[in-house]
């Protein structure tokens, strides 16, 4: 399942909503519940490049083989969301 860019626009309005960004992945979960909503610590993404920034908030674009996650800037590849906040 790819995300396509309505999706990243709509998920962007759920977590910029949200009063954090558990609440957020709550919430999208349950508007998509087969989309795959991760949310770490932001210093363990520290090294990779947000799909979308929403102030202190960054949405990172995932995919995996079915053993391992990887980021990705590919939204066609991409099979879920991560969620961080500083």
């Amino acid at each position: 399942m790819a995300i396509t860019p309505d999706d990243l626009r709509a998920a962007g309005a759920v977590i910029d909503a949200a009063g954090s960004v558990r609440e957020a992945a709550a919430t999208w979960r349950t508007r998509d519940p087969a989309m795959r909503v991760l949310v770490v610590d932001a210093h363990d993404m520290r090294d990779e490049t947000p799909a979308l920034r929403l102030g202190m908030r960054s949405v990172y674009l995932a995919t995996s083989n079915g053993h391992c996650w990887s980021v990705t800037a590919q939204p066609e590849l991409a099979t879920a969301l991560i969620l961080t906040q500083y």
